[in-house]
């Protein structure tokens, strides 16, 4: 049996949500491998609809068992207060496992996210000011609090106050602001511990042996490739891995354990927070397709960024995931344009380039060049096959995937559980 990745294709906000819930009834295990509450999927399931932000989206289906990996920066009270939401709307949440090894968002980390963002200005990143860049900082600095350390209150009081030595310095000298008490920090932390403790585990161990005893192991990344902060739009990034690399690091499986990796693909672009996007729309278009399309980040609550679908995202996606196959999402929205442009190339310094540029400066620059694609009007929210969508929804899913390199293996028309095209089985 496979041992999956799941990874977001372009910006994020695909709907990796759907596509992890989708499978869930037939994993065992669905394991956020980075990211923090920096990220957000929308479940429907049935007339509820679930925004998780921090949890796996496995957590909503019976006998699959959510892990958050070591790569996964947590913070506790957004942990906590999400588990209490689903608790009371009858999810049970019991099974969920945490590693040891992952990081603790704490509340100096929010302020200095805060406070650094505005310093910055014209210039700022657009980060969610959820304190995850700097306790990814803090990891990388060796100066993080791991969930491990809760539960030694020696340990973690020398690593708060390590911490805060020098950050105490930075708010009083660089933004003006209160120095943060140590001993408090330590006591807020301490008062999670045991309310945390029943879910905290060896997940790399328990990962391991699962995937050599034969069971389905999903990969969850949150994010997307154009935001992983080594492989995507530097420095308007995130501060960890959502490639399909990142699925190793941050829940300690080796490569060869990994049988498939899958990238959803939104049937347009989207994006959130700062950063070159060439096709984003300004017109008419983008407004419909964001209204459309319900676009307003599920964490940050800001309006997305719309545009058309680009095709030269789409192939640098398979080509730093190794890509088996693409869950196409939303393809719904499209219907009721005449003609939908697709980019299957930039133009840079009047020059055809087919491929993502590695350089930041030409990426910024670059110009789209569309290719037309005819519509369609019909509903398409209904179709269960391939063949039930109109010969131009068809036309436009075959070009994508020629575009894209990779085979389409289920395709979204609408936001339900049961709203999927499924082509080829993601477990086969």
């Amino acid at each position: 049996m496979p041992a999956l990745v799941l990874l977001g294709a372009q910006w994020g906000d695909e709907g990796k949500g759907k596509a992890t819930d989708l499978l869930g009834g037939s994993v065992d295990y669905v394991v956020r491998y980075q990211g923090g509450n920096n990220a957000g999927h929308t479940v429907v399931v049935g007339d509820q609809k679930y925004a998780l932000h921090l949890l796996p989206s496995g957590i909503l289906s019976p006998g699959c068992t959510p892990v958050i990996g070591n790569g996964v920066v947590v913070d506790p009270a957004v942990l906590l207060s999400e588990l209490s939401g689903l608790n009371e709307r009858g999810v049970d949440t019991s099974k969920l496992l945490i590693s040891g090894n992952a990081h603790l968002i704490t509340p100096y980390n929010v302020t200095l996210d805060k406070v650094g963002e505005r310093f910055l200005g014209k210039r700022k990143i657009g980060t969610t000011g959820r304190g995850i860049g700097p306790t990814y900082a803090d990891k990388i600095n060796r100066v993080g609090i791991r969930v491990q350390d809760l539960y030694d209150e020696s340990i973690l009081t020398q690593k708060v106050e390590a911490a805060l030595e020098l950050k105490n310095q930075l708010l009083a000298k660089l933004y003006n602001r209160r120095a943060i008490d140590s001993a408090q920090i330590v006591d807020g932390l301490l008062a999670y511990a045991d309310q945390i403790k029943p879910f905290v585990a060896d997940t790399t161990l328990i990962l391991n042996n699962a995937i050599d005893e034969g069971k389905v192991v999903l990969f969850e990344g949150g994010q997307g490739t154009l935001l992983d902060v080594d492989h995507g739009t530097y420095p308007f990034v995130t501060s960890s891995n959502p490639t399909a690399g990142g699925a190793c690091t941050g829940a300690g499986v080796g490569p060869t354990k990994i049988n498939r990796v899958i990238g959803i693909l939104k049937a347009y672009t989207t994006r959130v927070g700062a950063g070159p996007f060439p096709t984003e729309l300004f017109d008419e278009d983008g407004e419909k397709l964001r209204v459309i399309g319900g676009e307003r980040g599920v964490t940050t609550g800001r309006d997305r960024r719309c545009g058309w679908f680009d095709a030269v995202i789409a192939r640098y996606a398979t080509r730093v995931n190794g890509l088996t196959d693409f869950f196409l999402t939303k393809l719904d929205v499209l219907t009721g344009w005449e003609q939908i442009p697709v980019c299957v190339a930039y133009e840079i310094d009047g020059k055809r380039v087919e491929e993502l540029p590695y350089s930041q400066s030409d990426f910024h620059h670059a110009k789209p060049i569309y290719e037309m694609l005819p519509g369609w009007t019909e509903d398409i929210s209904k179709a269960k096959t391939f063949s039930d969508l109109p010969k131009n929804a068809q036309a436009y899913v075959k070009a994508l995937e020629e575009m894209s390199g990779a085979p389409i293996s289920a395709i979204g028309v609408g936001p339900g559980r049961d709203e999927t095209i499924e082509i080829n089985s993601f477990l086969s």
